[in-house]
């Protein structure tokens, strides 16, 4: 079954790529800490109209980054974080639906800056589907060489040699950072390509012991450009 999984994936994304390349599809996040622009990819085409769809629904307009990691990854659009009591678990809301997973690695990965769906863990989602609406946008950090080297050991065999670190994608782990854990697992659909400090600034924001800040960074409001 995993087997087939992964041809089909190879496959989708291998199709997408060959298709002629055209403009890409931005949306820019307007937040209570500065504005964030983000590059839809058109290799992943399913993730990249959904988010188009709900940017336009003004479906974010008054969502947290309910979950924010110091050096790892900051994460939003969740529903139920509008207004959300300080209480109020966060994490499980969406729009009722959930997305086929369209994981295009090697060629989109986990570098700084781009911009991912969240999901369920492999235990009760095999497939790897993606959340319908909650997203993350990298940090990570940067590795010595030494770290890289040892990283890409243990997810080779951590996934009995599924995913692969080739030396290009090691060498911008090591320039600029990432979370290379992530790669070949998670459906990686855009890019930050503007107000990376504002994602640098939010990352560093104190939280509280449920990793949602103690001020709440709001998404305020989305626009499709």
């Amino acid at each position: 079954m995993r087997k087939n999984l992964l041809l089909l994936l190879f496959i989708c994304c291998s199709t997408a790529i060959a298709q002629p390349t055209k403009e890409r599809s931005t949306v820019t996040l307007h937040t209570t800490k500065g504005d964030i622009t983000i590059a839809l990819y058109n290799e992943t085409p399913i993730h990249r109209d959904n988010f188009l769809t709900l940017c336009q629904n003004h479906f974010y307009d008054s969502l947290l980054f309910h979950r924010v990691i110091e050096g790892f990854m900051i994460q939003g659009g969740d529903p139920d974080s509008k207004g959300a009591r300080l209480d109020k678990p966060l994490g499980d809301g969406g729009p009722g639906y959930d997305l086929p997973a369209e994981i295009c690695f090697p060629k989109l990965y986990h570098r700084r800056g781009v911009v991912a769906a969240a999901r369920e863990g492999d235990d009760v989602n095999p497939e790897r589907r993606s959340s319908g609406s909650q997203f993350y946008i990298v940090w990570g950090k940067r590795f010595t060489k030494r770290e890289i080297k040892s990283m890409a050991d243990t997810i080779a065999r951590r996934t009995k040699q599924n995913v692969i670190l080739p030396d290009s994608i090691r060498q911008v782990y090591t320039k600029t950072g990432g979370t290379p854990h992530l790669d070949g697992q998670y459906t990686v659909f855009g890019e930050v390509i503007k107000g990376l400090d504002i994602v640098e600034r939010i990352q560093k924001v104190v939280i509280r012991p449920n990793n949602r800040p103690f001020d709440d960074v709001i998404i305020l409001s989305t626009t499709v450009e």
